[in-house]
């Protein structure tokens, strides 16, 4: 399934023309090729971010940030993690996608030398140039002060759209930005949904015997 946002397709679909590192996806994507180019350009349509907000962002941050923007605009995995918001650029947003922990260390690892002012990057920009500017209550600093550790940066640079984890990519418990081959979040969001599915029924069987238990009480 695709989510209700600003950019995605509302049915995923083979897209064989994916640009670059969304490329991954195009057997089964919920973007389309203009949107995979566009994750891919400094000041993009998309959401008019800047990611030179305290100074040019290091070539090797920013593959990052074009991979997540992939994984954001294309999976069509994320199904058991998205969530309704009332946005007026979106209906829809995931929360706690549980990241492989080499994917999260590796992100930080790359960023670690590069600069930023705040460390929630989905609100509370200057946006009256049409484009995110630092507000000015805040100051550009190292990212590691920003960001202490993969943790920290994984879980609230974007709202807490990610969850970081101990899982690592051969677990089948994580979800990975980066892959080649078949798409590996396929299997890992279908084990989500089973989980869930059974917590449910558990639930609902519990709710049941509690109800049964009761009336049997007063009937007695």
């Amino acid at each position: 399934m695709c989510m209700d946002g600003k950019h995605h397709k509302v049915e995923p679909g083979r897209e064989g023309d994916l640009y670059q590192q969304c490329s991954p996806w195009r057997d089964n994507a919920c973007c389309t090729a203009n949107t995979s180019s566009a994750a891919h350009n400094d000041d993009s349509y998309l959401y008019n971010f800047n990611w030179d907000h305290c100074g040019t962002m290091s070539k090797q941050c920013k593959k990052h940030f074009i991979q997540d923007t992939c994984f954001h605009e294309c999976s069509p995995h994320l199904g058991p993690w998205i969530q309704e918001v009332d946005q007026n650029w979106r209906k829809e947003r995931v929360l706690d996608v549980p990241l492989c922990k080499e994917d999260c260390n590796d992100w930080w690892e790359d960023c670690k030398n590069d600069i930023t002012c705040k460390s929630d990057w989905h609100t509370g920009w200057d946006w009256s140039t049409g484009f995110n500017r630092c507000p000015e209550s805040s100051k550009c600093r190292p990212w590691i002060e920003v960001y202490p550790d993969p943790k920290s940066m994984c879980e609230q640079i974007w709202s807490k759209s990610y969850l970081y984890t101990d899982y690592t990519k051969t677990s089948g418990r994580c979800m990975q930005l980066w892959f080649t081959g078949p798409n590996p979040n396929e299997k890992v969001a279908e084990y989500y949904i089973n989980n869930a599915r059974q917590h449910q029924s558990f639930t609902l069987s519990m709710l049941l015997f509690l109800a049964v238990a009761s009336f049997s009480v007063v009937m007695h």
